[in-house]
């Protein structure tokens, strides 16, 4: 089932382990975008279609370097 029923979900990207790869903007460009360099700039708004939420699991689950997570929560950053 997945987090595709739950509201305020956000995608997240750890800047220390991502290398950059670009995976994640291909599998959810609706989430993330590149910056010059190839790493991913997150939407800062939350995912609420599912089916854009199941692409950011996707995403998360095949990120190379584990850099990607999923929150739950109007948590923000900063």
């Amino acid at each position: 089932m997945g987090l595709a029923m739950n509201r305020g979900v956000r995608l997240r990207v750890d800047p220390i382990r991502c290398d950059g790869a670009g995976y994640c903007a291909e599998i959810v460009p609706e989430a993330v975008t590149l910056d010059d360099w190839g790493y991913p700039i997150i939407t800062e708004h939350p995912l609420e279609d599912p089916a854009v939420i199941r692409l950011a699991e996707r995403a998360v689950a095949q990120c190379p370097r584990l850099a990607l997570a999923l929150v739950i929560g109007t948590e923000r950053r900063g």
